[in-house]
């Protein structure tokens, strides 16, 4: 009689990462982050609370555990949504490919993905290893009112990165989440007004 093995492969987690500084966090954050949860297929938002962003002044942030605490306090109870500092263990300042490969490490079960908003999709060339990221990480876009004309002097084709009207849906690596809802709100603004 022979025996027969059977082998059970288990699905990866889908992971995305929602960097930011969240200073501080507001519903804007908190709603597009469980939009991505519910319209996109992956199974978990994370929102990475970044000690040093190398494209922000670090004059304006908050103390980076009350920034923690703030988004943790924000997401009590939202299934699919997760507060992380695992930037806050990492070497600073914190340039996303770094992270992304110190998650792999970490995480071997999961598969990551980016979660940026339109205007960091339109300076994406200006990001560290930004190929790096491009060819191996699902990358999605949500749109942003604020986001500014792309660069059009810039030498770089990622599938339209700094040229793409965020039109389409999917291209390439790259998921352009078109109907995402707009928040009219910024942390800058929130910043302003406590002043």
């Amino acid at each position: 009689m022979s025996q027969i093995i059977y082998t059970f492969a288990l699905e990866m987690a889908k992971i995305g990462i929602y960097g930011g500084s969240f200073n501080p966090v507001h519903f804007g954050h908190i709603g597009l982050a469980k939009w991505v949860v519910e319209h996109t297929g992956l199974d978990e938002v994370w929102l990475m609370v970044s000690p040093n962003n190398p494209l922000k002044d670090q004059s304006q942030l908050a103390d980076e555990q009350e920034r923690l605490e703030g988004v943790k306090r924000a997401i009590k109870g939202i299934a699919g949504l997760r507060a992380s500092d695992f930037e806050f263990g990492l070497p600073r300042p914190s340039y996303t490919a770094n992270t992304l490969r110190e998650l792999i490490k970490a995480y071997p079960e999961h598969q990551f993905s980016l979660v940026i908003g339109e205007d960091n999709w339109r300076i994406f060339n200006q990001w560290k290893e930004w190929e790096f990221i491009w060819e191996h990480f699902p990358i999605f876009v949500y749109p942003r009112r604020d986001a500014k004309p792309p660069n059009v002097n810039a030498n770089v084709n990622v599938n339209g990165a700094c040229g793409h009207s965020g039109a389409s849906e999917h291209s390439g690596n790259v998921n352009f989440l078109k109907d995402a809802p707009f928040f009219d709100i910024s942390s800058t603004e929130i910043r302003n007004n406590q002043s």
